[in-house]
């Protein structure tokens, strides 16, 4: 239920606000300690664990009715609403945990997280933009990472949260474009159902351009180098395939599109700040 390739969109992120934060403090070795990236890390896996598992008990009768959904745990009888309740809670119980361990500041915006996180499972229902609060929910990764480093929130892990929030809203419009019969049939909104898919895909576009701007300055005011943007470059690359995969009169190609291309790009961005970490020295 619960799909490993999506951590691959939040977790890079977190990562490198992670290492900038750590640098930004002068950490020794650039790092923050052991305790501190395993707290993180199992924030971001009850955060993320939370999110989806709620989705799935929210969405349970819409996902019945849509061919694609259909075979999705709780409809396909695999697993019981109640289950993934207690799975849902155990998820939120971990984050809050994290949260405690990490410092007063995170628990301090832990419930306003997880109310994000949550909470965006219903906002299909009620607005066109919904693309746009799942990015929000995603995009407080980066935002929590530096603050359970550095005590703090500035304004480097802002730009980092508002470039995921534009890339997973700008992919999660595309996503979209598959459900778009069966979301007019049910009464849910989406940018494809209220604009077309045309004017979607350019709103998608318009929303990639802007969270390349967001990465531009991400590596000004944290002092990247060189090597950071000849990531930056790739993923710029990476984003203009994602969008010549898919067009409003073929949708074949959006799994490829989602998954695997978005995939490299939060991957092959962390790599490169490592990179740029590494020659820096």
């Amino acid at each position: 239920m619960i799909k490993f390739e999506h951590t691959l969109f939040a977790l890079p992120f977190a990562l490198i606000a992670t290492l900038l934060a750590a640098q930004s403090v002068r950490m020794p070795h650039g790092l923050p300690s052991g305790r501190t990236i395993a707290w993180i890390l199992a924030a971001m896996v009850g955060a993320r664990s939370a999110a989806m598992a709620f989705n799935r008990i929210a969405d349970a009768q819409f996902d019945a009715a849509n061919p694609r959904t259909a075979s999705r745990a709780i409809p396909a009888g695999l697993l019981t609403v109640g289950q993934v309740a207690a799975f849902t809670a155990a998820a939120a119980a971990l984050f809050e945990l994290a949260a405690y361990e990490l410092n007063p500041l995170c628990l301090a915006l832990s419930p306003i997280a997880l109310a994000a996180i949550l909470g965006y499972s219903f906002t299909k229902r009620f607005t066109s933009l919904a693309h746009l609060a799942l990015g929000a929910a995603i995009g407080i990764a980066p935002v929590g990472a530096w603050a359970a480093v550095t005590g703090r929130i500035e304004l480097v892990p802002l730009l980092l949260g508002a470039a995921v929030t534009l890339w997973i809203g700008g992919f999660d419009i595309i996503y979209a474009l598959q459900d778009l019969d069966f979301d007019r049939q049910a009464g849910l909104r989406s940018l494809p159902v209220r604009l077309g898919p045309a004017r979607a895909l350019a709103v998608s576009r318009a929303m990639h351009g802007v969270m390349l701007a967001c990465l531009v300055a991400v590596g000004i005011l944290a002092g990247l180098h060189a090597t950071y943007y000849v990531g930056l470059t790739i993923v710029a690359g990476l984003i203009a395939i994602e969008h010549a995969l898919v067009s409003p009169d073929d949708l074949s190609r959006v799994n490829a599109s989602f998954f695997t291309v978005n995939g490299w790009v939060s991957v092959c961005l962390l790599a490169f700040v490592l990179l740029d970490r590494v020659f820096a020295r």
